[in-house]
């Protein structure tokens, strides 16, 4: 994206101190934003990312402000959204047991939370919102999957409201597992390899998504980008079996063995990123999907299909039907994250 789309403009990020906020800074720290807001409830995390900014980037750092709330507290929310242009809202409760356990505050912070950045968005005037979602939104089973799904129709409603008054253009991001990142399995293998422990594998046959934070980032850039009020843009992924994942981490740091624990409350064979229903009203744009919103209202008496009606296309998009890696492409795609250079980099200087 060019800087012209960002001069003096106010690029607010929502759970600003996780993986993704701190990969956005990296993007975006030299673009000719006016200024960068972190909004998070963490003020250890916003002490410690704003000490490293002051010794890694001194130059840049004043253009960083941080603001601590919660996104279940509206008025939080409104005290920091005044004057900004546009949001990157990353906010949320994303451990999968912890919200089987905790169901209702998985609810508080994605639905309501996402509710109120929203609202006050639309009061505020924002100009563009981009709202990071997940493959577990897609034909939900676990209370986390369950409350992204609902955030989600939030997103969609409000994005509906706010194209209807000429204003905030509202869309949504869906994507699958970002490696190394809060939530990742590949910190905990590499721990237990460290510590000489057999790494413990839920089940080997299960697959997941894998994308690097990098990419992440350039999922909600190309949605800022290209986005009409409620699309969800979707990235292609590559994925690999959680076996073949543990294999590609103990070829790059040792093999200490495994362990099959079994699978987790709440967890799936394999993940879905888009959904039959949703394939219908998808296109390809290369990298990524884009499923456009249903912008019919409830007057469906107004909307006549001529020919066959579809209700879903032939197969979803999953991470068992998507290009599959083997322990070599798996390894490869490991190296593309800083988090395993750094791991490997400080193993290597400990020989």
């Amino acid at each position: 994206m060019c800087d012209s789309v960002f001069k003096d403009k106010t690029l607010m990020i929502t759970g600003g101190t996780g993986s993704f906020g701190n990969t956005v800074l990296k993007h975006f720290m030299d673009t000719d934003l006016a200024e960068i807001r972190i909004f998070s409830r963490d003020e250890k995390k916003q002490d410690d990312m704003r000490h490293r900014l002051q010794e890694r980037s001194p130059e840049l750092a004043s253009k960083v402000r941080f603001f601590i709330g919660d996104v279940r507290n509206a008025q939080s929310v409104r005290d920091a959204m005044h004057g900004v242009d546009y949001i990157f809202h990353a906010a949320a409760l994303k451990q999968v047991p912890s919200c089987e356990f905790f169901p209702m505050e998985a609810v508080r912070t994605n639905v309501i939370g996402t509710d109120n950045v929203l609202h006050a968005a639309i009061d505020e005037g924002v100009d563009r919102v981009v709202c990071l979602s997940t493959d577990k939104a897609a034909y939900p089973i676990n209370a986390m999957g369950v409350s992204k799904a609902m955030m989600e129709r939030v997103i969609y409603a409000n994005a509906r409201v706010a194209a209807e008054r000429g204003g905030t253009v509202i869309c949504c991001t869906r994507y699958g597992n970002v490696m190394c990142s809060r939530g990742s399995v590949i910190p905990l293998f590499i721990d237990q390899i460290k510590a000489g422990h057999p790494i413990t594998i839920t089940d080997p046959n299960m697959t997941r998504f894998l994308m690097n934070l990098d990419e992440a980032v350039d999922l909600v850039q190309f949605a800022f980008e290209h986005a009409n009020p409620g699309d969800l843009f979707i990235q292609k992924a590559d994925a690999s079996t959680i076996g073949d994942l543990a294999k590609a981490v103990q070829q790059l740091f040792g093999d200490t063995g495994t362990q099959i624990i079994g699978t987790r409350h709440g967890e799936k064979l394999y993940e879905t990123l888009m959904t039959r229903e949703e394939r219908l009203r998808s296109g390809d744009m290369g990298n990524y999907f884009r499923v456009s919103a249903d912008n019919r209202d409830l007057n469906y008496d107004k909307y006549v299909v001529q020919g066959q009606v579809q209700t879903m296309a032939d197969e979803s998009y999953t991470s068992h039907n998507t290009i599959r890696l083997d322990v070599e492409g798996t390894v490869k795609k490991l190296l593309t994250t800083d988090y395993v250079k750094e791991q490997l980099a400080m193993r290597e200087g400990t020989k």
